[in-house]
This record gives C-alpha cells, sequence and structure tokens, in this order.
C-alpha cells in the first residue's frame, strides 16, 4: 500500500494541507464535557453536599487581573496600551512561558492499540478457526493439513492487525494537528502597530483585537469594547451570547464581564484587551487539563460496512454450523467436519474488504484535500453523492473576494474610478467628493497589515494585505491611492460607534473632526437603509432637503449599478451639534443611542459602488452542476439587482424573470403569469410573508435567487427546502451563519474569508473559497461511492467460487475444488491489490451528469449488488472454476460422473494413513478416462473377500488400508518363472487385492499383469482373473514399470489409483480451479471499472488496476510454480492447457456486463426500451 501511496502523493503538497489543517480546525467541546464529568466525579466525593459542578469550578478559578485598574494590570505585568508588547520581548515571553497552547492529552499507548486489532470481529472468527486447525492437528499430528492450515490463519490475523494498525497510526498523526485548539492567527499591538501573529506566539501582555467571529485566542481583560458578544457554551454550558464590558462587574472571574475566555467565541462586535493567561494557565486550561479528547465515533459510512460484515459474517457463520451439523450424520469424524465448517466460514467471510474500504477512504480523504476541499466529518462524503441543491453565497464563493471601486455618485452625478481598464473621472476638488472621501476613508475598520508593509514597503496599493472585509479593503485601497488614509484616520479619531451586523447591514461612527473640533457621526451601509435615515443631501450649491426627485434620481443610478452586478454602499454624515462637547460619553451599548445622534438630521452625502467579479471557473462549474441534476441557488446580502445581475454572469440565472418578461411586454409584473417565468428573485423583505404554498411554488423554479435576506432567513429557506426532500448543501463564512450550516444536510465554511465559529458549524472546509471546490468535492463525493460499490463488488465476487467447492462438498461429496489456504490466498493475496486499485479509478465521464443520488434508497450494498456480485458474476466464476476443476481429472483419469460422492467417506487423497485407500477406475475404453469408480473396502462390493471363507482360488483380504497394501516390487521366491519378471509385486496381500478387484470388474488391468498357471506365464490375459483357471496370486507389474497392457484395444479396463496419484490429481485441480478464479478476476476487475460506461469509453489509464492485474499473475504462477509454496499450501505445478479454461469465461463476463451496459445506456436515451429499463431497475449497482 505504501508503494501505491508514493504513486500518487505529492509530499510537498501534502505537507501544505497538512499545515492547513492545523491551522483550520479545533477541537473544544470533548475536552471540556470529560474533564468536567472527571471533575464532577471528584467534587462529589469531596464535598457530598454540592451538586452544582459549575459552581464548584467557579469557586477554584481566582484571578486579580479584571478587579485591578488598566494603569496597574500594564504596569504589574509589563505591557503598555497604546504600543504593546516589542517583537523581543515577546520572544522572551514565549522562551519562558512556552507557547500558548494546550498541554497534549494523554493517549493510548501504540502497544494496547496493537493488541485491541486482535479483538475485532474478523480477528476473533479467523483466530478460532486457527485454534481449532491446531486442535485437529493434535488429534491427528499424521495430518500437517491442519498445522498449516492454522499457521496460515494465525499469519493473516498478524498480517490483517498490523496493516490496520499501521493504517490507523498514519491516520493519527494526521488527527494530531487537528487537536491544537487555537484559531489561526490573532491580530497583536507589537511595535506600535497591530500585526497578524500565529496565536500560539500571544503572550501575557499582549494587546489583542477581537472581532465578530474570532475564536477567542486567549484569557483576555477587556480595555475597548463595541458591542462584543460572547458565546461561552464551552465554558459555562450557556449558548446564549453573552454582552461585555470595560468594567469588572464581579469578583468571580468567570461571572465579571470585562474578561473573555480562551476558546469562547465572538459572535457580534469588535473588542480591544491585553491578554492576561495563555494555555494551561487560563481558565480553560485549569479546567481541561491533560484530559484526553473523545475519540472517534464511527460515520454512517463505517456503520453501514460495519453492519454488512456482520450480517456476511452471521451468515457465514451459521453455514458453517448447519454443516457441520449434516456433517456428523454422514461422518462422524468431529476433526474433519470441523475443518469443513472453517473452509465455509472462512470462504463467506471477506477477509480483506475492511481494508479495502480503509484504503479508500484515506485516499479519497487525501485526493479531496488536494482538490482545496477538507472533510470535518467523513459522513458528509457519502452525503455529497447525494445532494440535490447548493445554496450559496455569493462574495468570495462565486466571485473573487477582490473588491475593486468602479463608480462614485456625489452631488447627484455618476462618475468612474480609475481601475486597469477605466480612467478617472473624478474632481477630487469638489466639495462633495471631499465629503465623500471623508467618510470612506474614517468610516472603516480595515487597515494594511503591519507586518506586510514593513516586509514589503514597495508594494503596489492593489496587491497589499489587508485586515478586513473584502468591501472595505477595496474602499481602502481606492483611498490610500489618493492620500495617505491612516493620517486622516489619526487625525479624526473614531471614539465610538456601532460594528456592522447583518441585521442593520451598516455601520456607524463618531469622529472627533480635525476641520470643526467636534463630532462628526459618519453611516455605511446598504443604500436602502442610508437613505431610510436621511433628510438631507449634500449638493454643489451645499446641504439642501431631500425631495423626492433626489431619491428617484439616487435610484436611477441604483439600478444602472445594480444591474452591472456592482455591490452599492451608501455614505451619510452628521456634524453633531454643541452639545455634545468634548466631555461628552458616548455610551453605544445604550439603546436609543443610534437616534440620539443622529436625530433625524443625516445628510446623504454619495454612493461608492465596487465589483467583485465572479471566478473564472464558476460559470462552467454551475453548468456542471445543474447537468448533474443539482439546483445552484444564490444567496446573498445583495441587492436584488446586484445579485440578479451576477447570477445571470455566473449562469444561476438563464432565463427571464417575471420582471424581465413585464418589461419585454410593456406591461406591469401583475399581468404576467409566474408560471411563464423559469427564473425568480426573492428579496429578503418578502420571506416573512411567504406560506408554505408560496415556498413551494417559489422552489419549483429552476433558477432561483434569494437577496438582501439575512442569515437567519438563509435558515428558514434550507428547512424549506428539506421540507421538500432536497439534500442541501449551504455555503457560509459568518458567525450568524452556523445556524443554516448546522441545520445543512452539508455545512460548507470558508477556509480563508471564514469565521472560526462558522468553521466549528460546518462539516466541509473550501481552502480556496471557490465554488468550483464545491463541485469537485460533489464529483468525488459521488466517485468515492462509485469506487466504494466497485471494490466491494469486486471482491464479494469471489465468494461464490470459495462457497460453492464446499458445498459441493459436503452436499455431493465430490472432492474438495478449493482448499482453505487458497481462499485466503484469493481474499487476502490476488484479490487485495486489485480492490484497492479500484479506488484510483477516476470517475466516469457521465458521473456529473447522473441525477443525484437518492439518500436512504441508493444504499453502498444493496440487493442489486449483492445479486449482480453474487447471482450473475459470482455463479460465472464458479462455472469456470468448476470447469477448469473437472477438465483436470478427466485429463488425469476420471471423469465428471465419477466424482459424485467420490469423497464420502473420507477417503480421496486423504492424509490420515488408516483412511487411505486403493481407488477402482473403470474404463470402458483405454484412452477415455474412467467412467466407473468403487473404492477397494470391506464395506463395498469386495465384503466376500474379507469373510474367514473366501470364494475358492483366493486368500482371506484381511486390510485394505492403502499402506498395508503395498505395491512394492521383488522376487518371487516361489517361482522361477516370475524371478525374470521386472517390477513384480511381493505383497500377498496386495496381489489378492488385484486379482479380487479383475475377477469383480471383469476387465483387465489397463497396466501390464501377469500370472503363473501350469508352470506358464500369462501376461496380460483375462484367464488371471478366473479362479477355475488360476487358483494362484496375479502380479500387478505395470504398477512399477509403467507398462501398459498391449492386449487390450479398444476393450475396457481399469486402473488402481494411489494415494499419492489421488493427491497429485487433487492438487493440480484445486490449482486450476484457482487459476480459473484468477483468469474470470481479470474480466471481473475490468467490468468493475465502470458502472454504467462502456471499458472502451473509460480506457486503462489506471496504472494501479493494470499494475494489480499483472501482480495477481504473477503471484497465481508464484503459487502453482514454487516448489516451497507448494508444500504448505498443497498446490501442483498444472500444465498450460489448464491454464486456459477460465479465458472463455471471462471473454464471457466482458460480454455480458458489456451488453448489459449498453442496454442500460440506450434506455437512458430512450426511456420507451423497456429491457433496458427492466436492467437499469434489477442490475444498475
Amino acid at each position: 500500500y505504501n508503494l501505491l501511496e508514493c504513486m500518487h502523493q505529492d509530499k510537498n503538497q501534502q505537507d501544505a494541507i497538512d499545515l492547513e489543517i492545523v491551522r483550520t480546525f479545533s477541537e473544544t467541546s470533548a475536552r471540556i464535557e470529560e474533564k468536567l464529568d472527571r471533575k464532577s466525579r471528584r467534587q462529589r466525593k469531596k464535598k457530598k453536599g454540592q451538586d452544582d459542578e459549575q459552581d464548584n469550578l467557579k469557586k477554584e478559578v481566582e484571578m486579580w487581573q479584571h478587579q485591578v485598574t488598566v494603569e496597574e494590570l500594564c504596569e504589574r505585568i509589563g505591557t503598555n496600551v497604546q504600543a504593546g508588547l516589542s517583537s523581543d520581548e515577546a520572544k522572551l515571553r514565549v522562551e519562558k512561558d512556552g507557547p500558548n497552547q494546550l498541554s497534549p492529552p494523554k493517549v493510548t499507548p501504540w502497544y494496547i492499540k496493537l493488541l485491541l486489532q486482535f479483538t475485532n470481529f474478523f480477528a476473533i472468527i479467523l483466530q478460532v478457526a486457527a485454534i481449532l486447525s491446531f486442535i485437529g492437528f493434535g488429534l491427528t499430528p499424521e495430518n500437517t493439513d491442519n498445522l498449516y492450515l492454522g499457521i496460515v490463519l494465525y499469519f493473516v490475523v498478524i498480517f490483517t492487525a498490523l496493516f490496520t494498525f499501521f493504517q490507523e497510526y498514519s491516520s493519527e498523526k494526521t488527527l494530531e494537528k487537528f487537536k491544537n485548539f487555537l484559531p489561526p492567527q490573532a491580530l497583536a499591538l507589537r511595535d506600535g502597530n497591530f500585526v497578524e501573529v500565529d496565536a500560539s506566539s500571544l503572550v501575557v501582555g499582549d494587546v489583542v483585537e477581537v472581532k465578530l467571529g474570532d475564536k477567542i485566542p486567549a484569557d483576555i481583560r477587556i480595555i475597548e469594547n463595541s458591542k462584543l458578544k460572547v458565546e461561552m457554551a464551552s465554558l459555562t454550558g450557556e449558548s446564549e451570547p453573552l454582552g461585555r464590558t470595560v468594567d469588572c462587574t464581579d469578583a468571580n472571574p468567570l461571572e465579571t464581564k470585562n474578561l473573555v475566555f480562551f476558546g469562547t467565541l465572538a459572535v457580534e462586535g469588535t473588542a480591544k484587551g491585553i491578554v492576561v493567561g495563555t494555555g494551561d494557565e487560563t481558565v480553560f486550561g485549569r479546567i481541561a487539563g491533560l484530559a484526553a479528547s473523545s475519540g472517534n465515533s464511527q460515520t454512517t459510512l463505517q456503520i453501514e460496512i460495519h453492519s454488512f460484515v456482520v450480517l456476511i459474517s452471521v451468515v457465514a457463520i451459521s453455514l458453517g454450523v448447519v454443516f457441520f451439523v449434516f456433517g456428523l450424520f454422514r461422518s462422524p469424524d468431529i476433526i474433519q467436519n470441523i475443518v469443513r465448517s472453517i473452509g465455509i466460514i472462512v470462504a463467506n467471510v471477506p477477509e480483506g474488504l475492511l481494508a479495502t474500504v480503509t484504503v479508500s477512504l484515506t485516499l479519497t480523504a487525501k485526493r479531496m484535500a488536494k482538490r482545496n476541499v477538507l472533510v470535518k466529518k467523513l459522513e458528509s462524503v457519502e452525503t455529497l453523492g447525494s445532494t440535490t441543491t447548493i445554496c450559496s453565497d455569493k462574495t468570495g464563493t462565486l466571485t473573487q473576494n477582490r473588491m475593486t471601486v468602479l463608480h462614485l455618485v456625489y452631488d447627484g452625478e455618476m462618475h468612474t474610478a480609475k481601475t486597469s481598464t477605466t480612467e478617472s473621472d473624478i474632481d477630487t476638488e469638489n466639495a462633495a467628493f471631499k465629503k465623500l472621501f471623508y467618510g470612506a476613508a474614517n468610516c472603516a475598520k480595515a487597515v494594511f497589515d503591519a507586518a506586510d508593509m514593513e516586509a514589503n514597503p514597495e508594494l503596489p496599493i492593489d496587491e497589499r494585505k489587508v485586515n478586513g472585509d473584502a468591501s472595505e479593503a477595496g474602499i481602502l485601497k481606492f483611498a490610500e491611492k489618493l492620500e495617505p488614509v491612516m493620517p486622516i484616520r489619526r487625525n479624526n479619531p473614531q471614539v465610538s460607534g456601532v460594528p456592522f451586523n447583518s441585521a442593520n447591514k451598516f455601520m456607524v461612527t463618531v469622529n472627533k473632526d480635525e476641520e470643526s473640533d467636534r463630532f462628526r457621526v459618519l453611516m455605511k451601509g446598504a443604500p436602502e437603509r442610508v437613505i431610510s435615515r436621511c433628510t438631507r443631501m449634500l449638493k454643489s450649491e451645499g446641504v439642501m432637503p431631500m425631495n423626492a426627485d433626489d431619491k428617484e434620481t439616487i435610484d436611477a443610478h441604483l439600478r444602472v449599478l445594480m444591474s452591472n452586478g456592482e455591490r452599492v454602499l451608501g455614505f451619510a454624515e452628521r456634524l453633531l451639534p454643541e452639545k455634545f462637547g468634548p466631555g461628552y460619553e458616548f455610551d453605544s451599548e445604550r439603546e436609543n443611542f443610534l437616534d440620539e445622534i443622529m436625530e433625524g438630521e443625516l445628510c446623504f452625502v454619495g454612493l461608492v459602488s465596487l465589483l467583485d467579479p465572479p471566478r473564472e471557473s464558476v460559470p462552467y462549474s454551475v453548468e456542471t452542476c445543474q447537468e448533474a441534476g443539482i439546483q445552484v441557488i444564490m444567496v446573498t446580502g445583495d441587492h436584488p439587482a446586484t445579485a440578479k445581475a451576477i447570477a445571470k454572469s455566473v449562469n444561476i440565472i438563464r432565463d427571464q424573470t417575471v420582471e424581465d418578461i413585464a418589461i419585454e411586454r410593456g406591461c406591469s409584473v401583475d399581468e404576467v403569469s409566474e408560471s411563464e417565468a423559469k427564473a425568480v428573485v426573492v428579496p429578503g423583505w418578502a420571506i416573512k410573508d411567504l406560506d408554505e404554498e408560496d415556498w413551494d411554488r417559489i422552489l419549483a423554479k429552476e433558477q432561483i435567487v434569494f437577496a438582501r435576506t439575512s442569515p437567519q432567513q438563509k435558515l428558514i429557506i434550507v428547512e424549506n427546502c428539506q421540507r421538500l426532500g432536497k439534500i442541501v448543501a449551504v455555503t457560509g463564512d459568518g458567525v450568524n451563519d452556523s445556524p443554516a450550516l448546522k441545520q445543512a444536510n452539508i455545512g460548507v465554511a470558508m477556509g480563508i474569508a471564514g469565521s472560526d465559529v462558522s468553521k466549528e458549524a460546518a462539516d466541509m472546509i473550501l481552502l480556496d473559497d471557490n465554488f468550483a471546490s464545491i463541485v469537485n468535492a460533489v464529483e468525488e463525493g459521488r466517485l468515492i461511492f462509485d469506487n466504494l460499490k466497485k471494490s466491494i463488488s469486486y471482491t464479494l465476487s469471489s465468494n461464490i467460487p470459495e462457497l460453492i467447492p464446499f458445498l459441493l462438498f459436503i452436499i455431493i461429496s465430490i472432492p474438495i475444488p478449493l482448499s482453505v489456504f487458497l481462499i485466503l490466498l484469493i481474499d487476502l493475496g490476488t484479490d487485495v491489490v486489485p480492490a484497492i486499485s479500484l479506488a484510483y479509478e477516476k470517475p466516469e465521464n457521465d458521473i456529473m451528469k447522473r441525477k443525484p443520488r437518492r439518500a436512504g434508497k441508493d444504499r453502498l450494498v444493496d440487493r442489486k449488488l449483492i445479486s449482480f456480485a453474487y447471482f450473475q458474476i459470482g455463479v460465472i466464476q464458479a462455472l469456470a472454476g468448476l470447469f477448469a476443476y473437472f477438465i483436470v481429472f478427466n485429463d488425469y483419469g476420471l471423469s465428471p460422473s465419477t466424482l459424485n460422492n467420490l469423497d464420502a467417506n473420507g477417503f480421496f487423497a486423504t492424509a490420515v494413513q488408516e483412511d487411505q485407500r486403493w481407488l477402482v477406475a473403470q474404463k470402458s475404453s483405454f484412452n477415455q478416462a474412467a467412467n466407473m469408480r468403487v473404492w477397494f473396502n470391506n464395506e463395498s462390493d469386495f465384503t466376500q473377500f474379507f469373510s474367514s471363507q473366501p470364494p475358492t482360488g483366493f486368500i482371506q483380504q484381511t486390510t485394505a488400508v492403502f499402506d498395508d497394501l503395498p505395491s512394492t516390487p521383488g522376487t518371487v521366491e516361489s517361482s522361477s518363472l516370475l524371478a525374470s519378471v521386472p517390477g513384480t509385486p511381493v505383497n500377498e496381500q496386495f496381489n489378492n487385492m488385484f486379482k479380487i478387484v479383475g475377477f469383480e470388474t471383469q476387465q483387465p488391468s489397463c497396466m501390464a499383469f501377469t500370472c503363473e498357471v501350469n508352470n506358464q506365464l500369462l501376461n496380460n490375459d483375462m484367464s488371471c482373473f478366473d479362479s477355475s483357471v488360476n487358483e494362484g496370486p496375479v502380479y500387478y507389474t505395470g504398477i512399477n514399470t509403467g507398462e501398459v497392457n498391449d492386449n487390450i484395444g479398444n476393450s475396457g479396463c481399469f486402473d488402481l489409483w494411489t494415494n499419492e496419484q489421488q493427491a497429485q490429481t487433487l492438487a493440480n485441480a484445486q490449482t486450476a480451479y484457482f487459476v480459473a478464479i484468477i483468469i474470470v478476476q481479470w474480466g471481473d476487475l475490468l467490468i468493475t471499472k465502470t458502472r454504467t460506461l462502456s471499458i472502451f469509453q473509460q480506457g486503462m489509464w489506471n496504472w494501479v488496476l493494470n499494475f494489480g492485474l499483472v501482480l495477481e499473475t504473477l503471484l497465481a504462477v508464484v503459487i502453482a510454480y514454487v516448489p516451497f509454496i507448494q508444500t504448505i499450501i498443497g498446490t501442483a505445478p498444472i500444465r498450460f492447457v489448464h491454464w486456459l479454461p477460465g479465458i472463455p469465461f471471462a471473454l464471457f463476463e466482458l460480454f455480458y456486463d458489456e451488453t448489459r451496459k449498453y442496454l442500460i445506456r440506450r434506455a437512458a436515451r430512450k426511456p420507451e426500451f423497456k429491457l433496458g429499463r427492466f436492467l437499469d431497475e434489477y442490475t444498475h449497482w
């Protein structure tokens, strides 16, 4: 497996993926819950009267940092609010106190994990079988087959345990990266500038900024606050967000509002604070301690596979027990019946299936990661294949998240900004523009990253890194090109404000105005929200009352901008009256704060429009989804006109809406029937009025856009889609998207722009925030489902040719066509690499043209797959093996008709000495195989010769055991005539047996024989067996010399088969059966490459599969022709011609399956084709 993995893994790319995993994920709840549970048990023992675990923990947490003034805190921990720590001081503190990380949890020792591998269901079954084999060998030491079987079974157990252990060990090394309980970056004040640093490098004394969506990186004392709310469920169990302040409200640190704690989540607002605790010294660290994280729960996919394996195992054991009981009725030999039962169990249990599935999942997960998709929950991979609807954000997912200012509207006119393709017509001296520029520069939070600026001072403005959202980044870069922004902000500092949130859709700042030395209110946000609060408008002639004509002019500009897909922000301001003097304290927490500072006196300044161009790959990806039967719905906070324009550019909307039809006809919207439009744009303000019938009508449309929606409305959209039976994938990046992400069947968070909260709630993370990656993930989800079905179908198909030999052995007592050794070699040798190779199979070219898989109906292992693997391909393979088996027996002298009940007494080729017998094989012609046979035994037709008074001319036969009847040649002392005859057997009982056989069969021997009658040698004369002619023995000379009977002609004759001859023929027949299975598995592997397409369409470009074909063939050669292997396994070298019987069956497999798939494909094109529909319904697995 390592070799195969290396063939397909780019180490550098994998390292980058692993790094991203470390930076993206974290584990919280499991540690908390486990530690609290342990803590609770200890506390109940120590303090029986106290039941409240939370109270106990709160009493243990003692802190002083929240109770002192900010000045005293800075003095005691050695920091500065204005400049923060120096980089050198931060490094010294990291060296002294250690990184900001929790101590790793205790883990189960590797040797315990290794031992546990021997306790899984398969391992126990095989170990029991091995123990029974050893017991069988102990009772019959001369039969070494049981010893070898026990050794091989234990070898299989050990090999499987080691393989699985190393797989899990490798996976755990990757999963350790998930346990780094930290957000990836933090914004810290170092050397007087805010820079992004690794959260692990934070130290006590760092001044940090926290914003909506962040996971708190350490314990922090708040010194500046703007409506910050945190969710403290990981500490207190309360999911309701709690507001924060700068003042100490309680001596208990868990109750005060001026602290936020490591591991909690910022769900609203912003704040600045001083780090007062890191790593294990945080409140969370004290509680969590070294508690181990909880184990991984089984995914639905694993549960389904495990249930299937258990079912098959129960069937196998049941069959083994049933045949053991039936075997006891036929033969009382317990050991023999146990070994047979072991064979049936091993034949039914797909020993290599779990290893194959594990490798397939691992390969797929890595492949998805390489395609910029990280799967947090493995069960989501299974669900991806059945996704029917994708509710996608616009910004950053469908678009590039690279906002660029294109137009400005001020003084009632639209102006163009300078871009790479346009020149500017902005009059920078215009008074209205100056006010708009003032608002754009100051009503913002985004800043250039200080570390990036220091490292790359000459970097062009457009390429600079910005800490802030995409829209503010675009405006910041636009403003910076005209005039440096930071000096403007320093001269007009923010003293208060209300941060942007998805409900208000605007932000407000209060700035100390440099020019007037008074406070100025600035507002930025959705144009309709801004305009609704404005009563005045800035024009060239000054500030004028806003009238209906002004609003119509603004609306006209908005329509033009939004029809181009531009995002438009409105700006307004108000210079506060003198009552808001220098000493006035602005409290943004007050409920009427906005009304207080605006007083309905806002002045509309202008509009700024930005364009976030669609990603180049998105239109094609959307079309791919639509071809795959997946509906793509845009859910955005943008204006309906903007959303509609973008939706058209990316193919989400291809047809006309009701509004488009109305414009085209020159009529009102009410005059157009909704049924005429395939597309619909639903604004958020209309959602609250929709009833269930309205939702059904809207969601029945092919092309849907929801605009100006809130996160709560996104949740409503998802719920209604699911109500209609849709399997929904939802993208989100903000804190408030988490309810929708959790509600969705697949929650997809953004790896770059996504908040930590959204990543926690999601099932998948797109590392590149690209919609095309969702399509890749859907394709991979379908591919893993396809490839797992292919691997399972391939693996199960060999179960029938493994089981049939034992059934025939038990039911009609033919010599067993396939040994337990060879079954194990198929399941864990020749089948493993080909089965794993199917995980490398590329998607069929129609994989994204099929309808989504029906969740809950199209199961991984269903009746159609069982029918195909067992009763179609499995039966063909069993017939191929039996055909080769019968051909070998026929070629070695026993026709198929003679094999029925041949081994009823356990005589054929047995290793148990007392059960070994001579086999009499009768031929109707010398050149033909025997058509009759009988064992020389005192319980057969030869009974009378074992009596004390045998027929005349015979002596009493005292034994039938093979070893007691040797054909050893020698000199017959009583006859001088026979002394010259080579190869004359001298054992009296053997010679008597030979005469008895000739007498009873009334046929001569096929090999040379002689007798002495009246001092005369009769060679190959039938009268030798006539007791009235010859009263003496008959000598079977041909058995030692190989000389044939030259007097037979075309008449019949008989052969005596030795035990060695029986064993050699059986070994050849079993080897031929095994080889035939390998050959038909060639065909099986080729037909399972595809589920629908022809192999000629798919091609043979899976080189791992091609290698698997070669490898299983080489293994067959080794097993058949290497003497050492032959001795252990019981195989024998077979003639070249005995490799051929399986080939017609392999070709028939290909022909049958290609025909079946062709008819299914034809039915897809022509639904009226009934035969194809029938095959699709009952055989399309």
